[in-house]
């Protein structure tokens, strides 16, 4: 399935944060994989809005597995500063899709 959220960056953190995006720890991102986190973007507007948007089986058990690794806690640890408000440790506020255009071939219209 595909999942997107919305959090908000801290406007004074931003070069920070992207900074820091830019170098994600190896063992981070294998674990993001080996729990089932694909196909996982993030996108910041210039006001500290951020998008993310990731494809898993189950965003609920990904992240249930991800909690228990040492090393998301270490990452977390370090990012929960840049976040105003909800942080990805409590949980991402999800957004409805309303739309999706597949990349499957369209059928012929039927009489």
């Amino acid at each position: 399935m595909r999942y997107c959220f919305n959090l908000q960056v801290r406007p004074e953190r931003l070069a920070e944060y992207v900074e820091r995006h830019q170098a994600v720890w190896p063992e981070m991102q294998a674990a993001l994989r080996a729990t089932g986190w694909r196909n996982y973007s993030l996108f910041l507007r210039d006001d500290g809005l951020l998008i993310g948007y990731v494809e898993a089986d189950d965003l609920e058990a990904s992240q249930a597995a991800m909690a228990a690794l040492d090393v998301n806690t270490r990452w977390q640890a370090e990012m929960a500063p840049f976040f105003a408000g909800t942080s990805p440790t409590d949980g991402f506020p999800l957004l409805t899709e309303v739309f999706h255009l597949s990349n499957e071939p369209l059928e012929a219209p039927h009489d």
